[in-house]
Protein backbone atom coordinates (compact mmCIF):
# COMPACT_ATOMS: atom_id res chain seq x y z
CA UNK A 1 0.00 0.00 0.00
CA UNK A 2 1.74 3.11 -1.34
CA UNK A 3 0.35 6.05 1.20
CA UNK A 4 1.27 8.76 -1.20
CA UNK A 5 -0.54 8.03 -3.63
CA UNK A 6 -3.47 10.24 -3.79
CA UNK A 7 -6.95 9.78 -5.65
CA UNK A 8 -9.91 12.35 -6.51
CA UNK A 9 -12.66 11.73 -3.79
CA UNK A 10 -15.45 12.42 -6.81
CA UNK A 11 -13.65 10.72 -9.40
CA UNK A 12 -13.19 7.49 -7.33
CA UNK A 13 -16.91 7.96 -6.17
CA UNK A 14 -18.22 7.92 -9.65
CA UNK A 15 -16.14 4.99 -10.40
CA UNK A 16 -17.43 2.89 -7.61
CA UNK A 17 -21.11 3.75 -8.50
CA UNK A 18 -20.04 2.36 -12.26
CA UNK A 19 -19.04 -1.03 -11.20
CA UNK A 20 -21.31 -1.65 -8.66
CA UNK A 21 -24.39 -0.33 -11.29
CA UNK A 22 -22.93 -2.95 -13.91
CA UNK A 23 -23.66 -5.84 -11.49
CA UNK A 24 -27.26 -4.69 -10.15
CA UNK A 25 -29.42 -3.09 -12.70
CA UNK A 26 -31.74 -0.83 -10.14
CA UNK A 27 -28.51 1.72 -9.23
CA UNK A 28 -29.78 4.41 -11.44
CA UNK A 29 -28.37 7.62 -10.72
CA UNK A 30 -29.39 11.43 -10.39
CA UNK A 31 -28.00 14.89 -10.60
CA UNK A 32 -28.89 18.42 -10.30
CA UNK A 33 -26.84 20.15 -13.02
CA UNK A 34 -23.39 19.17 -12.12
CA UNK A 35 -22.98 15.50 -13.31
CA UNK A 36 -19.18 15.90 -14.40
CA UNK A 37 -18.18 17.24 -11.05
CA UNK A 38 -19.97 14.37 -9.61
CA UNK A 39 -17.65 12.00 -11.27
CA UNK A 40 -20.71 10.37 -13.23
CA UNK A 41 -19.19 11.22 -17.23
CA UNK A 42 -18.35 7.51 -17.39
CA UNK A 43 -21.73 6.52 -15.91
CA UNK A 44 -24.03 8.82 -18.68
CA UNK A 45 -21.43 7.89 -20.82
CA UNK A 46 -22.26 3.52 -20.35
CA UNK A 47 -25.66 3.55 -18.97
CA UNK A 48 -27.72 6.90 -20.58
CA UNK A 49 -30.76 4.70 -19.77
CA UNK A 50 -30.33 5.03 -16.07
CA UNK A 51 -28.84 8.51 -15.84
CA UNK A 52 -31.13 11.20 -15.28
CA UNK A 53 -29.85 14.88 -15.41
CA UNK A 54 -31.43 17.99 -14.19
CA UNK A 55 -31.54 21.56 -13.73
CA UNK A 56 -30.82 22.97 -10.25
CA UNK A 57 -33.63 21.57 -8.48
CA UNK A 58 -32.31 19.87 -5.84
CA UNK A 59 -36.30 19.77 -3.48
CA UNK A 60 -37.51 18.04 -6.96
CA UNK A 61 -34.74 15.66 -7.41
CA UNK A 62 -35.23 14.39 -3.64
CA UNK A 63 -38.27 13.75 -4.43
CA UNK A 64 -38.15 11.98 -7.75
CA UNK A 65 -35.29 10.11 -6.14
CA UNK A 66 -38.48 8.57 -3.66
CA UNK A 67 -40.49 7.93 -6.61
CA UNK A 68 -38.40 5.97 -8.28
CA UNK A 69 -37.25 4.13 -4.87
CA UNK A 70 -40.55 3.05 -4.98
CA UNK A 71 -40.71 1.41 -8.29
CA UNK A 72 -37.81 -0.91 -7.28
CA UNK A 73 -34.95 1.63 -8.26
CA UNK A 74 -31.92 2.45 -6.02
CA UNK A 75 -31.65 6.38 -6.79
CA UNK A 76 -27.95 7.82 -6.26
CA UNK A 77 -28.47 11.45 -5.96
CA UNK A 78 -25.34 13.67 -5.90
CA UNK A 79 -24.23 17.13 -5.96
CA UNK A 80 -22.80 19.72 -3.84
CA UNK A 81 -23.31 18.73 -0.07
CA UNK A 82 -25.05 22.03 0.81
CA UNK A 83 -27.64 22.04 -1.70
CA UNK A 84 -28.44 18.33 -1.30
CA UNK A 85 -28.71 18.70 2.44
CA UNK A 86 -30.09 21.96 3.44
CA UNK A 87 -31.94 22.99 0.54
CA UNK A 88 -34.49 20.10 0.48
CA UNK A 89 -34.12 18.95 4.01
CA UNK A 90 -38.21 19.08 4.21
CA UNK A 91 -38.22 16.42 1.16
CA UNK A 92 -35.34 14.37 2.81
CA UNK A 93 -37.54 14.56 6.10
CA UNK A 94 -40.47 13.25 4.05
CA UNK A 95 -40.28 11.99 1.18
CA UNK A 96 -37.19 9.86 2.41
CA UNK A 97 -37.30 9.62 5.84
CA UNK A 98 -40.92 9.37 6.80
CA UNK A 99 -41.15 7.20 4.20
CA UNK A 100 -38.72 5.26 4.48
CA UNK A 101 -37.46 5.31 1.07
CA UNK A 102 -33.82 3.52 -0.50
CA UNK A 103 -32.31 6.35 -1.56
CA UNK A 104 -28.50 7.14 -1.49
CA UNK A 105 -27.73 10.98 -0.46
CA UNK A 106 -23.94 11.95 -1.35
CA UNK A 107 -22.99 15.70 -0.52
CA UNK A 108 -19.83 16.47 -2.89
CA UNK A 109 -17.35 19.15 -1.12
CA UNK A 110 -18.08 18.75 1.99
CA UNK A 111 -17.06 21.22 5.02
CA UNK A 112 -15.04 23.89 3.87
CA UNK A 113 -13.41 22.18 0.86
CA UNK A 114 -15.14 24.73 -1.42
CA UNK A 115 -12.96 26.82 0.01
CA UNK A 116 -13.08 30.39 -2.63
CA UNK A 117 -16.82 30.26 -3.08
CA UNK A 118 -17.64 31.03 0.62
CA UNK A 119 -20.53 30.53 3.58
CA UNK A 120 -23.15 29.00 0.98
CA UNK A 121 -21.20 26.91 -0.42
CA UNK A 122 -19.34 25.22 2.86
CA UNK A 123 -21.21 22.60 4.30
CA UNK A 124 -20.93 22.49 8.26
CA UNK A 125 -24.05 21.10 9.74
CA UNK A 126 -24.52 18.19 7.31
CA UNK A 127 -23.91 15.40 9.99
CA UNK A 128 -25.67 17.65 12.85
CA UNK A 129 -29.69 17.85 10.79
CA UNK A 130 -29.06 14.57 8.54
CA UNK A 131 -29.14 12.59 11.87
CA UNK A 132 -32.31 14.20 12.81
CA UNK A 133 -34.10 12.18 10.21
CA UNK A 134 -35.02 8.99 12.12
CA UNK A 135 -33.25 5.91 10.38
CA UNK A 136 -30.89 7.75 8.09
CA UNK A 137 -27.55 6.28 8.43
CA UNK A 138 -24.54 9.17 7.69
CA UNK A 139 -21.06 8.10 6.37
CA UNK A 140 -17.81 10.17 6.13
CA UNK A 141 -15.19 7.95 3.96
CA UNK A 142 -11.44 8.72 5.02
CA UNK A 143 -9.55 7.53 1.87
CA UNK A 144 -10.23 6.87 -1.71
CA UNK A 145 -10.18 2.72 -0.63
CA UNK A 146 -13.09 3.65 1.81
CA UNK A 147 -15.10 5.90 -0.22
CA UNK A 148 -14.92 2.73 -2.84
CA UNK A 149 -16.28 0.07 -0.36
CA UNK A 150 -18.68 2.66 1.07
CA UNK A 151 -20.63 2.89 -2.08
CA UNK A 152 -21.04 -0.38 -2.24
CA UNK A 153 -22.06 -0.90 1.43
CA UNK A 154 -24.62 2.40 1.07
CA UNK A 155 -26.31 0.55 -1.84
CA UNK A 156 -26.70 -2.43 -0.39
CA UNK A 157 -28.23 -1.01 2.66
CA UNK A 158 -32.07 -0.87 2.51
CA UNK A 159 -33.06 2.72 3.38
CA UNK A 160 -31.89 6.08 3.34
CA UNK A 161 -28.24 6.87 3.13
CA UNK A 162 -26.52 10.31 3.46
CA UNK A 163 -22.75 9.92 2.26
CA UNK A 164 -20.08 13.29 2.35
CA UNK A 165 -17.03 13.05 0.49
CA UNK A 166 -14.79 15.98 -0.01
CA UNK A 167 -13.12 17.69 -3.52
CA UNK A 168 -9.21 17.66 -3.11
CA UNK A 169 -7.17 14.92 -3.97
CA UNK A 170 -7.13 12.39 -0.70
CA UNK A 171 -4.05 9.96 0.42
CA UNK A 172 -4.46 6.62 0.14
CA UNK A 173 -4.12 5.54 3.92
CA UNK A 174 -6.10 1.77 4.18
CA UNK A 175 -6.19 -1.32 2.84
CA UNK A 176 -9.30 -2.02 0.94
CA UNK A 177 -12.14 -3.70 2.83
CA UNK A 178 -15.00 -4.67 2.94
CA UNK A 179 -17.16 -1.70 5.11
CA UNK A 180 -18.95 -2.64 7.83
CA UNK A 181 -22.25 0.22 8.32
CA UNK A 182 -21.58 1.59 12.03
CA UNK A 183 -18.59 0.39 12.83
CA UNK A 184 -15.20 2.64 13.66
CA UNK A 185 -11.80 1.10 14.29
CA UNK A 186 -8.47 1.83 15.19
CA UNK A 187 -5.39 2.82 13.35
CA UNK A 188 -2.89 3.36 15.94
CA UNK A 189 -2.70 2.37 19.60
CA UNK A 190 -2.24 4.57 22.29
CA UNK A 191 -2.34 5.24 26.21
CA UNK A 192 -2.67 8.73 26.79
CA UNK A 193 -5.50 10.14 24.75
CA UNK A 194 -7.50 8.85 21.89
CA UNK A 195 -8.38 10.82 18.88
CA UNK A 196 -11.60 9.76 17.17
CA UNK A 197 -11.77 11.44 13.55
CA UNK A 198 -13.96 11.42 10.02
CA UNK A 199 -14.03 11.77 6.94
CA UNK A 200 -11.16 13.62 5.01
CA UNK A 201 -9.23 15.18 8.56
CA UNK A 202 -7.76 11.76 9.21
CA UNK A 203 -4.15 11.91 7.69
CA UNK A 204 -3.67 15.17 9.35
CA UNK A 205 -5.00 13.59 12.72
CA UNK A 206 -2.35 10.46 11.62
CA UNK A 207 0.18 12.75 11.37
CA UNK A 208 -0.15 14.90 14.53
CA UNK A 209 -0.51 11.44 16.54
CA UNK A 210 2.44 9.99 15.32
CA UNK A 211 4.73 13.95 15.69
CA UNK A 212 2.88 14.01 19.37
CA UNK A 213 4.14 10.12 19.85
CA UNK A 214 7.64 12.32 19.80
CA UNK A 215 6.69 14.57 22.33
CA UNK A 216 5.98 11.94 24.84
CA UNK A 217 1.95 11.84 24.54
CA UNK A 218 1.00 8.58 22.81
CA UNK A 219 -2.28 8.92 21.50
CA UNK A 220 -4.41 6.41 19.92
CA UNK A 221 -6.51 7.20 16.92
CA UNK A 222 -10.06 5.99 16.56
CA UNK A 223 -11.35 5.86 12.65
CA UNK A 224 -15.21 6.39 12.55
CA UNK A 225 -16.37 6.24 9.08
CA UNK A 226 -19.84 5.72 10.15
CA UNK A 227 -20.72 9.18 11.68
CA UNK A 228 -24.46 7.89 12.47
CA UNK A 229 -25.27 5.43 14.17
CA UNK A 230 -22.17 5.51 15.36
CA UNK A 231 -19.82 2.62 17.39
CA UNK A 232 -20.49 3.49 20.92
CA UNK A 233 -18.75 0.14 22.29
CA UNK A 234 -15.33 1.61 20.49
CA UNK A 235 -16.12 4.92 21.92
CA UNK A 236 -16.74 3.83 25.89
CA UNK A 237 -13.42 1.32 24.97
CA UNK A 238 -11.06 4.23 24.13
CA UNK A 239 -13.17 6.26 27.74
CA UNK A 240 -12.11 3.38 29.86
CA UNK A 241 -8.90 2.42 27.81
CA UNK A 242 -7.36 6.59 27.92
CA UNK A 243 -9.63 8.61 30.13
CA UNK A 244 -9.47 11.60 27.24
CA UNK A 245 -11.43 11.88 24.27
CA UNK A 246 -10.39 14.21 21.23
CA UNK A 247 -12.92 14.44 18.11
CA UNK A 248 -11.37 15.95 14.93
CA UNK A 249 -13.74 16.92 12.49
CA UNK A 250 -14.08 19.32 8.87
CA UNK A 251 -17.53 20.04 10.59
CA UNK A 252 -19.16 22.73 13.31
CA UNK A 253 -18.29 21.58 16.92
CA UNK A 254 -22.01 21.79 17.52
CA UNK A 255 -23.65 19.24 16.46
CA UNK A 256 -21.59 16.99 14.67
CA UNK A 257 -19.47 13.86 15.64
CA UNK A 258 -17.78 15.45 18.64
CA UNK A 259 -21.11 16.18 20.20
CA UNK A 260 -21.96 12.87 19.83
CA UNK A 261 -19.40 11.09 21.08
CA UNK A 262 -20.21 13.91 24.50
CA UNK A 263 -23.70 12.39 24.20
CA UNK A 264 -22.08 8.54 24.48
CA UNK A 265 -19.94 9.09 27.02
CA UNK A 266 -22.29 11.74 29.38
CA UNK A 267 -24.72 8.27 29.42
CA UNK A 268 -21.87 5.94 30.01
CA UNK A 269 -18.24 6.88 31.02
CA UNK A 270 -18.26 10.53 31.45
CA UNK A 271 -14.72 11.69 30.74
CA UNK A 272 -13.06 15.04 29.38
CA UNK A 273 -14.15 15.55 25.33
CA UNK A 274 -12.27 18.28 23.57
CA UNK A 275 -14.17 18.78 20.25
CA UNK A 276 -11.55 19.83 17.31
CA UNK A 277 -13.61 21.22 14.40
CA UNK A 278 -14.83 24.59 13.18
CA UNK A 279 -16.41 27.45 15.14
CA UNK A 280 -19.88 27.79 14.68
CA UNK A 281 -19.30 30.95 12.40
CA UNK A 282 -19.88 31.49 9.11
CA UNK A 283 -16.53 31.01 7.82
CA UNK A 284 -13.99 32.89 5.77
CA UNK A 285 -13.20 32.16 2.13
CA UNK A 286 -9.39 31.29 0.64
CA UNK A 287 -7.19 28.69 -0.10
CA UNK A 288 -8.14 25.37 1.25
CA UNK A 289 -4.79 24.48 3.01
CA UNK A 290 -4.67 27.90 4.28
CA UNK A 291 -8.38 27.89 6.11
CA UNK A 292 -7.59 24.26 7.35
CA UNK A 293 -4.59 26.34 9.39
CA UNK A 294 -6.42 29.29 10.22
CA UNK A 295 -8.89 26.88 11.73
CA UNK A 296 -6.40 24.67 13.55
CA UNK A 297 -7.73 21.46 11.37
CA UNK A 298 -4.34 20.85 9.71
CA UNK A 299 -1.57 18.46 11.48
CA UNK A 300 0.29 21.07 13.21
CA UNK A 301 -3.18 22.73 14.47
CA UNK A 302 -4.41 19.54 15.90
CA UNK A 303 -0.84 17.90 17.32
CA UNK A 304 -1.21 21.90 19.18
CA UNK A 305 -4.51 21.47 20.68
CA UNK A 306 -4.50 17.88 21.63
CA UNK A 307 -0.75 18.60 23.54
CA UNK A 308 -2.37 21.54 25.63
CA UNK A 309 -5.70 19.26 26.48
CA UNK A 310 -3.52 16.11 27.03
CA UNK A 311 -0.96 18.62 29.74
CA UNK A 312 -3.73 20.04 31.27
Amino acid sequence: MDTLKTADPRKTFGAAVLEVAKENSSVVVLSADSGGSSGFSNFAEDYPDRYYEFGIMEQGVVGISSGLATTGKIPVFCAIAPFVTCRPYEMLRNDLGYMRQNVKIVGRNGGISYSDLGSTHHSLEDFAIMRMIPEMIVLAPQDPSEIKATVRAMIDHDGPVYMRIGNYPIPYLFDEKPFDIGTGYVVREGTDVTIIVTGAMTKNVIDAAERLGERGIDARVVAMPTVWPVDRGIIEESAEKTGKIVTVEEHYTVGGLGTIVQEVCAETIPVPVLKIGMPHIYATSGPYDQLLSYYGLDSLGIEKSVQSFVKN
